[in-house]
């Protein structure tokens, strides 16, 4: 039964933009699109067509402005890096939720990268696959090139939804200099986790051996969430970027078990982080309605990058049953 599920995770990953039925968050695709369409034509969307020469292919992006970016010439602006799910793209944010409109309200700027099916790192097998350094070493320095921002790790943030949520907090952990804030979404915190026993044979298990290595291995260890902030010393928590993530009590077990899980790891070593457990699943209605508390929260905490800072909470928790969920 427990392989079952764990198979059926994957398919539920894949189909990360499955069709649920409606909710009060769910946009129409026709509202989007006119949104979309409007933003476009006050120059606050962006398509840049970018050749990765680590990746060795075209690695898009897309990047909202902000109101004033074209009039308010001299100004310098925080960036937000928001990272796409297992099989989504870089246009996932724009036309699936209103995050052009919501993100309207803030001074920042707002780059969605293409990220393929990489879980935004180095591969351990694959010479070409670097997602990872990708990020860093070509999207960033791009980044700044075309765009005025501000080039200091107060300056920037990083999230993203499940794969991407993953991502966001592989790079606050490990790159702690280069951000000031990383957000999460439904984070599948738990990748590097996955072994053959679980998952079966087949192409989940060979893309999880070429992506991650072996089980046990170094390179899996690298990429382990909850190793990175096991390995965080006392000295080293007041220099991480400050740490926001959600998860739907609805969602799957295995998700939000290693949200949870991730939480208490967090509280146990005292890191400054706030964590939700919120009403809703594993679906484009949730994930639009939490953009948005991303945003708000992202902007205040690059804002007051320098203020003093919290220790972990959690909070707006609701009631938890680990056996439900949609698997």
């Amino acid at each position: 039964m427990r392989r079952a599920r764990l198979i059926l995770l994957f398919v539920f990953l894949v189909a990360e933009g499955f069709t649920t039925a409606p909710t009060a968050a769910s946009f129409s695709q026709a509202r989007r699109t006119r949104k979309t369409a409007a933003a476009n034509e006050n120059g606050r969307v962006e398509t840049l067509q970018f050749e990765s020469k680590l990746v060795g292919k075209p690695l898009p992006y897309n990047v909202i402005l902000p109101r004033d970016y074209n009039t308010a010439r001299t100004s310098r602006y925080p960036v937000l890096y928001l990272l796409h799910g297992l099989a989504g793209h870089y246009n996932d944010w724009i036309t699936r939720t209103n995050i052009a409109d919501y993100a309207a309200q803030y001074r920042l700027i707002v780059v969605m990268p293409e990220g393929n099916n990489s879980w935004y790192v180095d591969s351990a097998t694959v010479p070409t696959d670097k997602y990872e350094s990708y990020i860093l070493q070509e999207l960033i320095p791009d980044v700044q090139r075309r765009y005025r921002t501000i080039e200091a790790r107060y300056g920037r943030a990083i999230a993203g939804l499940s794969m991407g949520g993953y991502g966001a907090f592989k790079f606050g952990l490990k790159y702690p200099d280069w951000f000031a804030f990383a957000g999460s979404v439904s984070g599948a915190f738990a990748v590097t986790n996955y072994t053959e026993k679980e998952t079966g044979k087949g192409a989940a298990w060979e893309t999880f051996l070429k992506l991650f290595g072996p089980v046990g291995s170094e390179t899996r260890q690298k990429n382990d969430l909850f190793e990175l902030v096991q390995l965080i010393t006392p000295g080293q928590v007041t220099s991480l970027p400050y740490l926001y993530f959600d998860c739907g009590t609805e969602d799957a077990p295995v998700i939000f078990n290693s949200n949870h899980e991730l939480d208490e790891r967090m509280l146990q070593k005292k890191i400054p982080h706030e964590y939700r457990e919120l009403p809703g699943n594993h679906s484009w209605g949730y994930w639009d309605s939490q953009v948005q508390e991303l945003l708000k929260i992202a902007a205040q905490k690059i804002r007051a990058s320098s203020a003093p800072r919290q220790t972990g909470k959690r909070v707006a928790q609701a009631k938890v049953n680990t056996q439900q969920g949609l698997i």
